[in-house]
């Protein structure tokens, strides 16, 4: 008996190790990358191998080992992004990537004039990612340990769907048993109606009769979610059981798509719960955060409801299943607030869900022309909700190219395609004014050329402080990086409103209207409305001094922020000091080299696939900003609210909603310096070129603009830059400092609500 007991000592201690490991090892949560295939076939064949050298041992020898889940490799994954810390008196930043191509963007976030971009550009692994992240990927086909059900989101799940997907199987239910024939289906639509009442802690199970003779031998075997195969079990499998353990068969049935009752169901019940299922996946797809519940109904209509009704059964995930069956489905939580992180192909699932909204706002607004389905009000604001998904296409496709591309590359991609959001919506606005010969339209112009810029220097910068400074307590960044944007920042805005200071000194005061009293007629008059105008009463002064000022400016702004980008990309880079390293070596100065970390990795986007996007979306963005400058008359024309402040904060601060999100993401990463750069980079090219570039266009075709900016643009602006580099003179951010620019940005918003419309409006 030596010769039997050895090879089941060694099996036996074995099984003791595997047992051992699995107690640090948890639940993958992802399929897709660790699959589970069948660990129970591989172990029964394993020990079959000592079984079949060896007579049947007595059964008192017998064990019955416990299948494991598949871990790989046990180590720590790599976690990339960027690294600031204090070296000497300056910060250095060391940039930590997968691959070449991310390594150009993120330091391409750090250069002046490229558009700054927290998403990868690249196909991250998904090993290297965490936990929380790999099970927004999953399937919903894998069983781990189980915690508390009753939550929050599951309550909404039974609020929102639950009772009316349950109710649809009910009906359902009632309609096969009538028909007689479908009664197995009747069956199983009564089951399903119990589950999706209440889905979480269940499991809908595929029985698998291939590894069922297997698990006589080893009954614990846990219920294995991604189905092998069925040629990797040998037709040898009867070696692996003992001679007095009998072979269990499956019972024949008829083939599927040879019932009756197939065909019944197929016309009559499938058709109604892929009705019901399609739209708890549509309503649960758009919420983005009930994802698992689309998911759920999604692999119901695809697979369950396409089985024989036999195969499909529903335990409670009390104790494991045995190796015999195959996990279909099993949900635990119906919400996970983390969904705001899952892409598809790179792009985020807001932006997709979103686009469908944009493709609905141009067939409406160019169908309905008269408006007799849908009011002027609607129209305008989907036009500019449409705007928010178009400028995320925008950007992921200019730091896609930057990051292929090098810097003067990027940099020219940027300086075009970086404005060309605020550029259509300007210049559709004002050509539909010179058309409709009135100046309001210039004027909503101003305001939103103004707006845009308040928002960029104090809200954006300041929202970041506030969020990121409750994560981090203090937040640092290289003064001298900020110093270069907040000069171009003084530089900038003092050019920009150089004309309107100009026509301050040596303009005509115009008044809508003076009187005097009728008691003392060589008194004082009382004047309203009294402003400097430049174009009318002084047409002279304007025409030889203020004009020839304007293309000068529009001339020397451009040339400023030439001269920041050879400054900052070319002779003094260092002031940036950018170290670009892979996980286990530091390069000064050079990207990773090729394999596991280097290498240029697999691209969302190609250069010609984000060229097209770009292309694609800045004419669907034209198209948008037509329907917005259309319809927004009415709102103008019947509102209560003052004109500037529509344009200062819905057309001004709407296209840069997903900058916002940018920079607030940069700021809980702890890197404060990218979330302040997002802000002074929008805020130097509205003025260095997108008002040049308005200015241009004005030359070829003239609309009538005039950059004559009213008192209050002009005062809030200037405020707004003291203010601004008062608070980065430290180098240092915490949320007081957020709070600060926050409450200077509200303050002004508060100015323009309560101002009067402008004259032309």
């Amino acid at each position: 008996m030596s010769h039997i007991k050895a090879p089941i000592v060694d099996t036996e201690r074995r099984r003791r190790r595997s047992t051992a490991e699995s107690s640090d090892t948890q639940w993958d949560h992802d399929p897709r990358v660790y699959r589970r295939t069948s660990q129970c076939d591989r172990l029964c064949v394993d020990i079959g191998s000592h079984v079949a050298e060896t007579p049947s041992p007595d059964v008192s020898h017998q064990y019955t080992p416990k299948c494991l889940s598949a871990h790989k490799g046990g180590t720590t994954p790599c976690h990339y992004g960027e690294e600031v810390w204090q070296d000497g008196s300056s910060l250095r930043t060391t940039i930590r990537a997968e691959n070449e191509v991310e390594a150009n963007k993120l330091a391409n976030n750090y250069r002046f004039g490229f558009r700054k971009w927290k998403s990868h550009v690249t196909e991250r692994p998904i090993e290297d990612r965490s936990d929380i992240v790999r099970e927004l990927y999953s399937e919903l086909n894998f069983v781990r340990p189980q915690g508390s059900l009753i939550t929050c989101g599951n309550i909404a799940y039974l609020i929102l769907f639950g009772w009316w997907i349950s109710l649809a199987y009910l009906l359902v239910c009632v309609l096969m048993f009538l028909t007689i024939i479908g009664v197995p289906y009747g069956k199983l639509c009564w089951k399903l109606s119990c589950y999706f009442l209440w889905p979480f802690g269940k499991s809908i199970l595929k029985p698998r009769s291939l590894v069922r003779r297997c698990c006589v031998k080893f009954p614990h075997c846990e219920a294995i979610p991604e189905e092998s195969d069925s040629k990797e079990v040998k037709e040898s499998t009867p070696l692996l059981m003992p001679p007095s353990v009998p072979i269990e068969v499956p019972p024949q049935r008829t083939r599927y798509w040879c019932r009756v009752s197939t065909y019944v169901w197929l016309l009559l019940g499938y058709p109604l719960l892929g009705l019901i299922h399609s739209l708890a996946c549509f309503l649960s797809w758009i919420l983005v955060f009930t994802i698992p519940v689309a998911k759920m109904n999604a692999r119901t209509l695809a697979i369950i409801l396409l089985m024989p009704p036999e195969d499909v059964h529903i335990h409670r995930l009390k104790k494991p299943q045995g190796c015999d069956s195959q996990v279909l489905l099993c949900c635990y939580h119906a919400f996970n607030w983390y969904y705001y992180k899952y892409t598809l192909d790179g792009i985020n699932v807001f932006a997709v869900n979103l686009l469908p909204l944009v493709i609905t706002t141009l067939v409406v607004g160019y169908v309905d022309t008269e408006n007799q389905f849908v009011s002027s009000e609607a129209k305008f604001a989907a036009a500019v909700s449409s705007i928010i998904p178009l400028s995320y296409y925008i950007g992921m496709g200019i730091a896609s190219i930057s990051a292929q591309s090098n810097f003067a590359v990027g940099a020219v991609v940027n300086a075009t395609f970086g404005s060309i959001t605020e550029m259509t919506f300007y210049i559709t606005a004002l050509l539909r004014g010179h058309k409709a010969g009135t100046k309001c339209y210039e004027e909503i112009v101003k305001a939103a050329l103004t707006g845009t810029l308040l928002g960029c220097i104090l809200f954006i910068p300041g929202i970041s402080m506030i969020i990121g400074g409750f994560k981090h307590r203090e937040q640092r960044f290289n003064s001298r990086s900020a110093g270069v944007s907040s000069a171009l920042l003084f530089i900038s805005v003092g050019g920009v409103f150089a004309p309107t200071l100009f026509s301050k000194a040596y303009g005509s005061l115009v008044c809508a209207g003076c009187s005097s009293s009728q008691a003392n007629t060589s008194g004082p008059f009382t004047c309203m409305d009294c402003h400097y105008d430049m174009s009318g009463s002084n047409e002279p002064l304007y025409l030889r001094h203020i004009e020839p000022l304007v293309y000068t400016i529009s001339v020397l702004l451009p040339s400023a922020y030439l001269i920041g980008l050879i400054f900052t990309l070319k002779t003094h880079s260092h002031i940036y000091d950018i170290q670009v390293s892979d996980v286990h070596d530091h390069h000064q100065g050079q990207c990773p080299p090729g394999g596991a970390s280097g290498g240029h990795g697999t691209v969302h986007w190609s250069r010609l696939r984000a060229l097209s996007v770009l292309i694609m979306a800045t004419l669907l963005m034209a198209a948008c900003a037509d329907l917005t400058t259309e319809h927004i008359k009415p709102i103008l024309d019947h509102s209560a609210i003052s004109q500037y402040f529509i344009g200062v904060t819905v057309l001004a601060m709407v296209p840069e909603i997903p900058e916002i999100f940018n920079g607030i993401q940069f700021a809980l990463q702890n890197n404060i310096s990218l979330s302040l750069e997002v802000g002074n980079c929008i805020a130097v090219q509205v003025c260095m070129i997108q008002i040049p570039l308005l200015i241009l266009f004005n030359t070829f075709y003239d609309v009538g603009f005039v950059l004559l900016f009213s008192d209050l643009h002009l005062w809030a602006s200037i405020f707004s830059v003291i203010v601004v580099n008062y608070i980065f003179m430290d180098g240092k951010s915490d949320y007081f400092q957020g709070t600060a620019l926050v409450v200077v940005y509200l303050i002004l918003l508060a100015l323009y609500f309560f101002a009067p419309s402008p004259h032309a409006c």
